[in-house]
This record gives structure tokens, sequence and C-alpha cells, in this order.
């Protein structure tokens, strides 16, 4: 039982630091450090965001309150406010988004984060885009509107443990569309995304490149219908049209040549009907559906890491400031997500950031607060010992 380091420093010793340092030297990140290089950097920024603090100010002072504690998180001295601020601005910010990969390729190998919901062996990819609102004063080059200023982050997640495999960071008025042209999806897998992506030149370049779409129509999109497939006796009771069709227009049949597949679902919940097309012939119209269906759980990605960690408000102004503190944030959440893996109590993600963004300075074994969280309390002691009418005073 470990209980001479505090859980901050217990956390910290789950990170391969040999990784990071042959990153440091890739990018030669300490060349200019001002007094705080960059191992010190990753702790001060993962600590803003388990601890979820305000500003540079209850950042750097957080960490001087451990005090003697900070040999254990490798680290000679807090850094200053002003040191940590300079850093934010000049340091690479690839540097934290390189060592974000490599995390992930050496944890995701450790805990059961794959799931087992579809039988397919392609590789399932959700993509989707979330906007965070900045002031335009401060932020002047997050253009969105006249008068107000926003980023987006264009995410690519990967179904299995719901961590990203790719971000773009862009100004808000990017249409997603336009961001998904840059994003080079591997063979043999499928995205999964809204209607807000349907532009048939990037999704005939996905096609080509070997990979599969599962995308909502959108109902202005026109099409001619080849042949209706025939709809099993075991489909749900939802599929309402499995059928082939191919573009009617000549400027968009231009850009996507070949056929589709068109399934049509009944929204139980919203009474409606969703129209989803796919380059994927061979799997039943109830994975098509049920793919789409997990599209959701990017949503949920995107609420987790605005709710619990540091990322709707920022500790810099500058692009640069911006995407470290991203990349920490997708550090931070791939290392809570990493223990609730390994943890044997069923934890919800929102109550194992509370654990321990209350207990992170606490001298606790890591171990015993992720299996056994509630200790158990001792039984009270019966009436009969009390003695009344004497103070602190037992009786046999």
């Amino acid at each position: 039982m470990n209980t001479k380091l505090t859980l901050f420093a217990q956390i910290i010793q789950s990170l391969c630091k040999n990784s990071f340092n042959n990153l440091v030297e890739k990018h030669d990140t300490d060349k200019h450090n001002k007094g705080i290089n960059s191992w010190t950097h990753l702790i001060t920024m993962l600590f803003c965001q388990f601890s979820k603090l305000n500003s540079l100010r209850d950042v750097t002072n957080g960490l001087k309150s451990t005090s003697g504690n900070l040999n254990h998180l490798g680290l000679k001295l807090s850094p200053s406010k002003s040191s940590l601020s300079y850093q934010n601005q000049n340091r690479e910010w690839q540097l934290f988004q390189d060592y974000y990969f490599k995390l992930l390729q050496k944890l995701s190998g450790i805990a059961r984060f794959k799931q087992t919901r579809f039988r397919i062996k392609a590789k399932i990819l959700l993509l989707d885009s979330t906007t965070i609102s900045l002031c335009l004063s401060i932020f002047d080059w997050a253009k969105y509107r006249k008068k107000k200023g926003a980023i987006k982050l264009h995410t690519l997640l990967d179904y299995d443990g719901c961590l990203p495999v790719y971000i773009n960071l862009s100004d808000g008025n990017l249409h997603d569309a336009e961001a998904a042209k840059q994003i080079v999806l591997p063979s043999d897998s499928v995205v999964v995304a809204d209607r807000a992506y349907i532009d048939f030149e990037n999704l005939y370049r996905w096609h080509t490149g070997g990979s599969y779409f599962v995308i909502r129509l959108k109902k202005s999109v026109k099409f001619k219908r080849l042949n209706e497939r025939e709809l099993p006796e075991n489909r749900h009771e939802h599929i309402l049209v499995d059928e082939y069709i191919e573009l009617e227009e000549e400027k968009t049949r231009n850009k996507y040549p070949k056929k589709l597949r068109r399934v049509v679902i009944w929204d139980e919940i919203n009474q409606q009907t969703i129209e989803l097309i796919t380059n994927q012939f061979t799997w039943t119209a109830n994975t098509i559906s049920d793919l789409y269906k997990a599209r959701w759980d990017i949503e949920q990605f995107f609420k987790d890491i605005k709710q619990l960690l540091k990322i709707k408000s920022f500790l810099g102004t500058s692009p640069n400031a911006v995407l470290i503190q991203i990349w920490t944030a997708m550090i931070t959440i791939l290392i809570i997500k990493y223990l609730k893996a390994c943890a044997k109590y069923g934890w919800c993600l929102s109550n194992l950031v509370a654990f321990l963004r209350l207990n992170l300075l606490v001298k606790f074994d890591l171990n015993r607060l992720l299996d056994d969280p509630f200790i158990q309390e001792a039984e009270p002691v019966p009436i009969e010992h009390y003695v009344q009418g004497k103070l602190f005073d037992w009786g046999d």
C-alpha cells in the first residue's frame, strides 16, 4: 500500500518519461526553457487539468503547496506565473500532441479499452466537431461572428475507448465538410458522421482509399432508386427501407459516380425518419443503423471534456497556448480512462474525476481508491457503554 506519495504523484508515475524525453530531443523544446523545462511544463499543465484551476497564479501556487513532494513529480521547483505564461506562448504544441499519441499507444495495449458491441472487423471512427465560444477582443484570431469569437475542435474519435485519433483546431467559421478534406482515413475503416459532412467529392476520396462511411443524408440531395433490397424477417422494426441508389444531378454524380446504399430508419424518440447513405453493401441494415446510433458517443465525449476538464476557458490567448491546453486535456482524459479501465470498482467517469480532484494532494494509495473507494465505517459503540453525566468518560 503506497501512502507516502500523493495521488497526483502516483498518477504521474503511470507516464513514460523516457518517451517524453525522446520527443523533447526531437522537437528541441528545451533550448530556451527560461527556467521551466518541458517535463515541468507538462506536469504543471496536467495539474491544471486535474485540479481545474482558473488562472496561472492558482496553478503555480497550487504546485507550490506540495512543498517537498515536488521531487516525486520529477520537478525541482514550481514554475513562476510569468515562466508558465511564456512557455505556453512559445513552446511547440506538437510536443504534447505527439506525446498524447505515444501514451495512447502504450496505455491502450494495457487497459481494457476495447468495446465489443459490433462484430465487424473494420475500425470504427466517429467524426464530429464542437464549438467553444471565446471573447473576440482577447482571442482576435478566433473569427466567428462580427462581435463573437469561437474555435472549433474537429475530432475523429476511435470507438474503442472513445479517445481522439485526430484533432484539428480551426476558427469557428470553417465548415465541417471543409475540415474533413484534411482527414486521411486508414483502409478498411468506417467513419460515422452527421449530414454536415456530406461532400460527395470527399466521400469518393474515402471510397477510393478503401474506407467506408455511414453518413446521414441531406433532404436536398436528389437521387434515383436502382433496386430495393429485401428486408430480412429478423430485422429491427425501425428499419423502413434498404435500397441501392445513384445520384441524380449531373454535378453531384460527377463527384461520386458509383452507386450508394440508402437505409431509412425510424427514430422513435424524435418521431422522425433518418436517411443514411453508405458505400458498404454487405453489412446488415441493423448494423448500419446501430453504427449511426453509436455516433452519440462522440457527443458524450465532448460533454465530458467540457464539464470535467479545463477546456472552455484558457490560461493563454495565443493559438499555441490554446493548443497546448487542449492536448494536455487529451492526455488527462486518456489517463483518467486508463485508471477507470484498470479499476475493479464500477466508476462513473464524472465521479472518478471528482474523487481524484478532491484528494489530489492527499497521501493515499491510488489502487485502494480505485478498487475500494468507500472505507467501511467502524461499528458504533453500543449506547449502554455511555455513562450519562460524565464528559469524556466511557463505561466499562
